[in-house]
Protein backbone atom coordinates (compact mmCIF):
# COMPACT_ATOMS: atom_id res chain seq x y z
CA UNK A 1 0.00 0.00 0.00
CA UNK A 2 2.97 2.58 0.64
CA UNK A 3 4.28 1.65 -2.61
CA UNK A 4 0.95 2.36 -4.43
CA UNK A 5 0.55 5.92 -2.17
CA UNK A 6 4.00 7.05 -3.33
CA UNK A 7 3.33 6.36 -6.72
CA UNK A 8 0.07 8.52 -7.00
CA UNK A 9 1.74 11.43 -5.42
CA UNK A 10 4.32 11.26 -8.06
CA UNK A 11 1.83 10.42 -10.66
CA UNK A 12 -0.43 13.47 -9.53
CA UNK A 13 2.73 15.94 -9.12
CA UNK A 14 4.17 14.79 -12.64
CA UNK A 15 0.92 15.13 -14.28
CA UNK A 16 -0.67 18.35 -12.62
CA UNK A 17 2.80 20.36 -13.64
CA UNK A 18 2.77 18.88 -16.94
CA UNK A 19 -0.86 19.74 -17.48
CA UNK A 20 -0.12 23.17 -16.26
CA UNK A 21 3.13 23.91 -18.60
CA UNK A 22 0.64 22.56 -21.44
CA UNK A 23 -1.21 25.73 -20.76
CA UNK A 24 1.14 28.15 -20.02
CA UNK A 25 2.59 28.02 -23.28
CA UNK A 26 0.04 29.42 -25.02
CA UNK A 27 0.25 32.53 -22.58
CA UNK A 28 4.67 32.65 -22.29
CA UNK A 29 5.25 33.97 -26.07
CA UNK A 30 1.69 36.78 -25.49
CA UNK A 31 3.45 37.80 -22.08
CA UNK A 32 6.74 38.37 -23.39
CA UNK A 33 5.57 39.67 -26.71
CA UNK A 34 3.39 42.55 -24.72
CA UNK A 35 6.50 43.55 -22.76
CA UNK A 36 9.13 43.45 -24.33
CA UNK A 37 7.24 44.48 -28.33
CA UNK A 38 9.61 41.81 -30.03
CA UNK A 39 9.02 38.85 -31.51
CA UNK A 40 12.05 37.45 -31.77
CA UNK A 41 12.50 37.44 -27.85
CA UNK A 42 9.35 34.79 -27.98
CA UNK A 43 11.43 31.72 -27.98
CA UNK A 44 14.33 32.76 -25.54
CA UNK A 45 12.65 30.93 -22.71
CA UNK A 46 12.09 27.63 -24.48
CA UNK A 47 15.53 27.91 -26.97
CA UNK A 48 17.80 28.62 -23.38
CA UNK A 49 16.01 26.09 -21.42
CA UNK A 50 17.21 23.62 -24.32
CA UNK A 51 21.14 23.87 -23.80
CA UNK A 52 21.38 22.91 -20.30
CA UNK A 53 19.50 19.63 -21.23
CA UNK A 54 21.99 19.21 -24.18
CA UNK A 55 24.60 19.51 -22.10
CA UNK A 56 23.84 17.99 -19.07
CA UNK A 57 25.64 14.40 -19.78
CA UNK A 58 28.66 16.29 -18.91
CA UNK A 59 27.76 18.94 -16.09
CA UNK A 60 24.73 16.77 -14.68
CA UNK A 61 26.31 13.52 -14.51
CA UNK A 62 26.99 13.52 -10.46
CA UNK A 63 24.00 16.01 -9.81
CA UNK A 64 21.64 13.54 -11.54
CA UNK A 65 22.75 10.89 -9.03
CA UNK A 66 22.01 13.04 -6.25
CA UNK A 67 18.02 13.30 -6.91
CA UNK A 68 17.36 10.41 -5.69
CA UNK A 69 14.09 11.06 -2.93
CA UNK A 70 11.43 13.42 -2.95
CA UNK A 71 12.60 15.96 -1.11
CA UNK A 72 15.58 16.17 -3.21
CA UNK A 73 13.31 16.07 -6.16
CA UNK A 74 11.74 19.07 -4.28
CA UNK A 75 14.20 21.21 -3.97
CA UNK A 76 14.97 21.13 -7.84
CA UNK A 77 11.22 22.24 -8.14
CA UNK A 78 11.77 24.88 -6.38
CA UNK A 79 14.70 26.37 -8.41
CA UNK A 80 12.06 25.65 -11.14
CA UNK A 81 9.12 27.01 -9.84
CA UNK A 82 11.84 30.30 -9.40
CA UNK A 83 12.35 30.16 -12.68
CA UNK A 84 8.71 29.58 -14.08
CA UNK A 85 8.27 32.97 -11.35
CA UNK A 86 10.73 35.28 -12.35
CA UNK A 87 8.91 36.01 -15.70
CA UNK A 88 5.39 36.91 -14.78
CA UNK A 89 7.41 38.76 -11.80
CA UNK A 90 9.83 41.35 -14.25
CA UNK A 91 6.47 41.40 -16.65
CA UNK A 92 4.40 42.89 -13.69
CA UNK A 93 7.38 45.30 -12.18
CA UNK A 94 7.99 46.47 -15.92
CA UNK A 95 11.94 45.03 -15.86
CA UNK A 96 11.37 42.05 -18.25
CA UNK A 97 14.22 41.93 -20.70
CA UNK A 98 15.86 39.46 -22.96
CA UNK A 99 18.62 38.66 -20.20
CA UNK A 100 16.28 37.82 -17.55
CA UNK A 101 14.59 35.87 -20.39
CA UNK A 102 17.78 34.24 -20.60
CA UNK A 103 18.66 33.36 -17.61
CA UNK A 104 14.86 32.35 -16.89
CA UNK A 105 15.60 29.70 -19.35
CA UNK A 106 18.73 28.50 -18.15
CA UNK A 107 17.56 27.96 -14.68
CA UNK A 108 14.55 25.80 -16.28
CA UNK A 109 16.70 23.39 -18.47
CA UNK A 110 19.03 22.79 -15.39
CA UNK A 111 15.86 21.68 -13.31
CA UNK A 112 14.41 19.57 -15.97
CA UNK A 113 17.34 18.01 -16.53
CA UNK A 114 17.36 16.92 -13.04
CA UNK A 115 13.85 16.61 -12.26
CA UNK A 116 12.74 14.65 -15.23
CA UNK A 117 14.77 11.34 -15.27
CA UNK A 118 14.89 11.49 -11.12
CA UNK A 119 10.98 11.59 -11.23
CA UNK A 120 11.25 8.56 -13.65
CA UNK A 121 13.70 7.12 -11.81
CA UNK A 122 11.63 7.25 -8.62
CA UNK A 123 8.77 5.99 -10.21
CA UNK A 124 10.15 3.23 -11.62
CA UNK A 125 12.01 2.10 -8.27
CA UNK A 126 8.55 2.54 -6.82
CA UNK A 127 6.76 0.23 -9.09
CA UNK A 128 9.62 -2.35 -8.25
CA UNK A 129 8.74 -2.55 -4.71
CA UNK A 130 4.92 -2.68 -6.04
CA UNK A 131 5.56 -5.82 -8.17
CA UNK A 132 7.00 -7.05 -11.41
CA UNK A 133 6.90 -5.08 -14.19
CA UNK A 134 5.30 -2.22 -11.86
CA UNK A 135 7.81 0.01 -12.96
CA UNK A 136 6.58 -0.44 -17.09
CA UNK A 137 2.90 0.12 -16.09
CA UNK A 138 3.93 3.15 -13.90
CA UNK A 139 6.24 5.36 -16.47
CA UNK A 140 3.82 4.57 -19.05
CA UNK A 141 0.64 6.17 -17.20
CA UNK A 142 2.86 9.08 -16.27
CA UNK A 143 3.78 9.19 -20.26
CA UNK A 144 0.05 8.96 -20.78
CA UNK A 145 -0.75 11.73 -18.49
CA UNK A 146 1.76 14.09 -20.24
CA UNK A 147 -0.27 13.12 -23.79
CA UNK A 148 -3.67 13.47 -21.62
CA UNK A 149 -2.24 17.01 -21.16
CA UNK A 150 -0.84 17.61 -24.76
CA UNK A 151 -4.52 16.87 -25.74
CA UNK A 152 -6.58 19.44 -24.03
CA UNK A 153 -3.79 21.93 -22.28
CA UNK A 154 -3.41 24.35 -25.48
CA UNK A 155 -7.33 24.58 -25.74
CA UNK A 156 -7.93 25.16 -22.16
CA UNK A 157 -5.07 27.61 -22.25
CA UNK A 158 -6.21 29.28 -25.44
CA UNK A 159 -9.62 29.72 -23.45
CA UNK A 160 -7.68 31.11 -20.39
CA UNK A 161 -5.79 34.35 -22.46
CA UNK A 162 -8.96 34.74 -24.03
CA UNK A 163 -10.46 35.51 -20.44
CA UNK A 164 -7.95 37.80 -20.24
CA UNK A 165 -6.01 35.33 -17.03
CA UNK A 166 -2.47 36.01 -19.82
CA UNK A 167 -0.20 36.57 -16.99
CA UNK A 168 -2.02 34.65 -14.00
CA UNK A 169 -1.33 31.35 -15.59
CA UNK A 170 2.59 31.83 -15.91
CA UNK A 171 2.20 32.12 -11.93
CA UNK A 172 -0.43 29.08 -11.59
CA UNK A 173 2.53 26.92 -13.90
CA UNK A 174 5.24 28.23 -10.89
CA UNK A 175 2.49 26.89 -7.88
CA UNK A 176 1.67 23.65 -9.79
CA UNK A 177 5.63 22.43 -9.80
CA UNK A 178 5.86 23.60 -6.10
CA UNK A 179 2.64 21.42 -5.72
CA UNK A 180 4.34 18.76 -7.51
CA UNK A 181 7.39 19.21 -5.06
CA UNK A 182 5.66 18.92 -2.31
CA UNK A 183 3.31 15.77 -3.26
CA UNK A 184 7.25 13.97 -4.18
CA UNK A 185 8.28 14.81 -0.51
CA UNK A 186 6.46 11.81 0.64
CA UNK A 187 8.25 9.58 -1.61
CA UNK A 188 11.78 8.62 0.70
CA UNK A 189 15.18 7.78 -0.45
CA UNK A 190 15.89 3.97 -1.06
CA UNK A 191 19.73 3.78 -2.16
CA UNK A 192 20.73 1.12 -3.89
CA UNK A 193 24.07 0.67 -5.82
CA UNK A 194 24.74 -0.11 -9.43
CA UNK A 195 22.46 -2.86 -11.11
CA UNK A 196 19.74 -5.64 -9.84
CA UNK A 197 21.34 -9.26 -9.94
CA UNK A 198 19.23 -9.86 -13.26
CA UNK A 199 20.74 -6.99 -15.34
CA UNK A 200 22.28 -7.66 -18.54
CA UNK A 201 25.50 -5.47 -18.08
CA UNK A 202 26.38 -7.51 -15.16
CA UNK A 203 28.60 -4.72 -13.77
CA UNK A 204 28.25 -3.50 -10.34
CA UNK A 205 28.55 0.42 -9.47
CA UNK A 206 30.18 1.09 -6.27
CA UNK A 207 28.63 3.43 -3.37
CA UNK A 208 31.12 5.72 -4.50
CA UNK A 209 31.07 5.62 -8.22
CA UNK A 210 28.70 7.65 -10.69
CA UNK A 211 28.18 6.41 -13.81
CA UNK A 212 28.00 8.11 -16.81
CA UNK A 213 25.68 7.42 -19.67
CA UNK A 214 28.02 5.98 -21.84
CA UNK A 215 29.47 3.62 -18.93
CA UNK A 216 25.81 2.34 -18.67
CA UNK A 217 25.53 1.70 -21.75
CA UNK A 218 28.12 -1.08 -21.96
CA UNK A 219 26.35 -4.58 -22.19
CA UNK A 220 23.05 -3.08 -22.80
CA UNK A 221 22.69 -3.42 -26.54
CA UNK A 222 18.79 -3.36 -26.60
CA UNK A 223 18.94 0.12 -25.11
CA UNK A 224 21.17 1.42 -27.78
CA UNK A 225 18.82 0.10 -30.33
CA UNK A 226 15.88 1.28 -28.63
CA UNK A 227 17.17 4.82 -28.53
CA UNK A 228 18.11 4.69 -32.28
CA UNK A 229 15.05 4.02 -33.17
CA UNK A 230 13.48 6.42 -30.91
CA UNK A 231 15.88 9.19 -31.72
CA UNK A 232 15.34 8.78 -35.92
CA UNK A 233 11.29 8.76 -34.59
CA UNK A 234 12.02 12.62 -33.23
CA UNK A 235 14.22 13.52 -35.39
CA UNK A 236 11.20 12.91 -37.81
CA UNK A 237 9.00 14.44 -36.10
CA UNK A 238 8.89 17.73 -37.52
CA UNK A 239 7.33 16.06 -40.69
CA UNK A 240 4.05 15.51 -38.65
CA UNK A 241 3.70 19.23 -37.07
CA UNK A 242 5.13 21.39 -39.38
CA UNK A 243 4.56 19.25 -42.61
CA UNK A 244 0.97 19.60 -41.45
CA UNK A 245 0.92 23.06 -40.78
CA UNK A 246 2.86 23.89 -44.12
CA UNK A 247 -0.33 21.43 -45.97
CA UNK A 248 -3.35 22.82 -44.61
CA UNK A 249 -1.95 26.22 -45.70
CA UNK A 250 -1.20 25.47 -49.24
CA UNK A 251 -4.54 23.62 -49.30
CA UNK A 252 -6.31 26.77 -47.84
CA UNK A 253 -7.36 24.80 -44.98
CA UNK A 254 -4.79 26.55 -42.53
CA UNK A 255 -4.49 24.65 -39.33
CA UNK A 256 -7.10 22.05 -40.44
CA UNK A 257 -5.06 19.46 -41.57
CA UNK A 258 -2.66 19.75 -38.09
CA UNK A 259 -5.63 19.84 -35.41
CA UNK A 260 -7.07 16.82 -37.54
CA UNK A 261 -3.33 14.97 -37.05
CA UNK A 262 -2.62 15.70 -33.65
CA UNK A 263 -6.51 14.71 -32.66
CA UNK A 264 -6.29 11.83 -33.67
CA UNK A 265 -2.75 11.24 -32.45
CA UNK A 266 -3.34 12.05 -29.15
CA UNK A 267 -6.91 9.77 -28.86
CA UNK A 268 -4.77 6.99 -30.36
CA UNK A 269 -1.94 7.44 -27.40
CA UNK A 270 -4.63 7.20 -24.95
CA UNK A 271 -5.65 4.03 -26.51
CA UNK A 272 -1.82 3.04 -26.51
CA UNK A 273 -1.38 3.88 -23.23
CA UNK A 274 -4.34 1.41 -22.47
CA UNK A 275 -3.00 -1.23 -24.19
CA UNK A 276 0.94 -1.04 -24.17
CA UNK A 277 1.48 -3.51 -21.18
CA UNK A 278 0.28 -5.95 -22.79
CA UNK A 279 1.69 -5.76 -25.94
CA UNK A 280 5.06 -5.05 -24.68
CA UNK A 281 5.20 -7.89 -22.12
CA UNK A 282 4.35 -10.13 -24.65
CA UNK A 283 6.92 -9.20 -27.43
CA UNK A 284 11.24 -9.18 -27.08
CA UNK A 285 10.50 -5.11 -26.03
CA UNK A 286 13.47 -4.35 -28.74
CA UNK A 287 11.15 -6.36 -31.91
CA UNK A 288 8.27 -4.57 -30.28
CA UNK A 289 9.79 -0.99 -30.61
CA UNK A 290 11.15 -1.63 -34.13
CA UNK A 291 7.73 -3.00 -35.05
CA UNK A 292 5.67 0.00 -33.82
CA UNK A 293 7.78 2.58 -35.25
CA UNK A 294 7.89 0.87 -38.59
CA UNK A 295 3.95 1.25 -38.28
CA UNK A 296 4.29 4.76 -37.66
CA UNK A 297 6.29 5.50 -40.33
CA UNK A 298 3.92 3.55 -42.71
CA UNK A 299 1.22 6.15 -40.87
CA UNK A 300 3.22 9.25 -42.37
CA UNK A 301 3.61 8.07 -45.41
CA UNK A 302 0.12 7.62 -46.01
CA UNK A 303 -0.39 11.01 -44.93
CA UNK A 304 1.86 12.08 -47.60
CA UNK A 305 0.16 10.08 -50.23
CA UNK A 306 -3.76 10.52 -49.32
CA UNK A 307 -3.43 14.36 -47.76
CA UNK A 308 -6.96 14.63 -46.65
CA UNK A 309 -8.35 15.50 -43.18
CA UNK A 310 -9.80 12.20 -42.67
CA UNK A 311 -6.81 9.94 -43.88
CA UNK A 312 -4.22 12.33 -41.70
CA UNK A 313 -6.62 11.89 -38.33
CA UNK A 314 -6.56 8.12 -38.99
CA UNK A 315 -3.09 7.87 -40.01
CA UNK A 316 -2.23 10.14 -36.42
CA UNK A 317 -4.40 8.10 -34.62
CA UNK A 318 -2.64 4.86 -35.88
CA UNK A 319 0.70 6.07 -35.07
CA UNK A 320 -0.66 7.26 -31.74
CA UNK A 321 -1.31 4.15 -30.97
CA UNK A 322 1.92 2.90 -32.12
CA UNK A 323 4.65 5.01 -30.82
CA UNK A 324 3.20 4.51 -27.38
CA UNK A 325 3.95 0.97 -27.11
CA UNK A 326 7.33 1.69 -28.76
CA UNK A 327 8.38 3.76 -26.37
CA UNK A 328 7.32 1.57 -23.63
CA UNK A 329 8.82 -1.18 -25.30
CA UNK A 330 12.17 0.86 -24.68
CA UNK A 331 10.72 1.70 -20.79
CA UNK A 332 10.85 -2.40 -20.37
CA UNK A 333 14.19 -2.71 -21.48
CA UNK A 334 15.80 0.05 -18.91
CA UNK A 335 13.90 -1.17 -16.03
CA UNK A 336 14.27 -4.69 -16.69
CA UNK A 337 18.36 -4.10 -17.34
CA UNK A 338 19.00 -1.63 -14.57
CA UNK A 339 18.38 -0.11 -11.03
CA UNK A 340 19.63 3.14 -9.01
CA UNK A 341 22.68 5.08 -10.43
CA UNK A 342 22.79 3.16 -13.55
CA UNK A 343 18.70 3.55 -13.88
CA UNK A 344 18.75 7.08 -13.44
CA UNK A 345 22.28 7.60 -16.09
CA UNK A 346 20.08 5.52 -18.48
CA UNK A 347 17.08 7.59 -18.39
CA UNK A 348 18.82 10.93 -17.99
CA UNK A 349 20.69 9.55 -21.40
CA UNK A 350 16.85 8.92 -22.69
CA UNK A 351 16.25 12.61 -22.24
CA UNK A 352 19.37 13.98 -23.80
CA UNK A 353 18.69 11.71 -26.80
CA UNK A 354 14.90 12.88 -27.22
CA UNK A 355 15.75 16.57 -26.54
CA UNK A 356 18.47 16.94 -29.11
CA UNK A 357 17.22 14.72 -31.85
CA UNK A 358 13.73 16.67 -31.58
CA UNK A 359 15.77 19.73 -31.47
CA UNK A 360 17.73 18.89 -34.46
CA UNK A 361 15.00 17.38 -36.73
CA UNK A 362 13.18 20.83 -36.05
CA UNK A 363 15.91 22.95 -37.18
CA UNK A 364 16.52 21.05 -40.24
CA UNK A 365 12.73 20.78 -40.67
CA UNK A 366 11.64 24.12 -42.43
CA UNK A 367 14.60 24.45 -44.88
CA UNK A 368 13.62 20.59 -46.13
CA UNK A 369 10.29 21.34 -46.07
CA UNK A 370 10.79 24.24 -48.76
CA UNK A 371 13.01 22.59 -51.00
CA UNK A 372 10.93 19.52 -51.33
CA UNK A 373 7.59 19.86 -50.41
CA UNK A 374 5.03 19.04 -47.59
CA UNK A 375 3.86 15.61 -49.10
CA UNK A 376 7.07 14.70 -50.11
CA UNK A 377 8.66 15.77 -46.64
CA UNK A 378 6.13 13.60 -45.01
CA UNK A 379 6.74 10.12 -47.24
CA UNK A 380 10.30 10.49 -46.72
CA UNK A 381 10.48 10.88 -42.79
CA UNK A 382 7.84 7.76 -43.13
CA UNK A 383 10.35 5.93 -45.30
CA UNK A 384 13.80 6.79 -43.30
CA UNK A 385 11.78 5.82 -39.71
CA UNK A 386 10.48 2.49 -41.20
CA UNK A 387 13.21 1.90 -42.91
CA UNK A 388 15.94 2.43 -39.44
CA UNK A 389 13.07 0.38 -37.43
CA UNK A 390 13.51 -2.15 -39.98
CA UNK A 391 16.90 -2.78 -40.25
CA UNK A 392 16.98 -2.65 -36.31
CA UNK A 393 14.22 -5.61 -36.84
CA UNK A 394 16.42 -7.24 -38.92
CA UNK A 395 19.59 -7.12 -36.76
CA UNK A 396 17.71 -8.27 -33.62
CA UNK A 397 16.10 -11.63 -35.35
CA UNK A 398 19.77 -11.82 -37.21
CA UNK A 399 21.01 -12.41 -33.44
CA UNK A 400 18.43 -14.74 -32.56
CA UNK A 401 18.98 -17.27 -35.02
CA UNK A 402 22.62 -16.84 -34.35
CA UNK A 403 21.77 -17.42 -30.71
CA UNK A 404 19.58 -20.00 -31.32
CA UNK A 405 22.48 -22.04 -33.94
CA UNK A 406 24.87 -21.41 -31.41
CA UNK A 407 22.62 -23.31 -28.56
CA UNK A 408 22.25 -26.09 -30.81
CA UNK A 409 25.45 -26.91 -31.79
CA UNK A 410 26.80 -26.33 -27.93
CA UNK A 411 23.71 -28.81 -27.20
CA UNK A 412 25.47 -31.73 -30.12
CA UNK A 413 28.73 -31.17 -28.82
Amino acid sequence: MRAKFEALALLAGSGTADFAMRITQVALPLVILRETGSVGATGLVGGAAGVPVLLSPWWARKARQWVDSGPRLAVVALVTAIALALVPAAAGLGLLTPELLVLSGLMLGCGTALSDPGRSALLADTGDRWGADRAVLLLTWQDGLRRVGMLIGPTVGALAVSAGFTNRLLWIEAVAVIGAGLLACTVPARRTSGNTAGNKGGNTVGPAEVPSIRGSLEGRPEVRYGWLIRGTGCVTWFAFTLGLSVLGEQRGRPGVYLAAGMTGYGLGSLIGTAISLAVVCRIPPVVCAAVAWSWSGLCWIAMGLWPTPAVVAVSGAFSGVTVVVGIAAISVIITRSSAGAERRALLGGQAVVVSASSSAGLLVGGPIIAAAGAQATLIGAGTITALIAGLVLLRCQTALHARDRDHHVGRAS
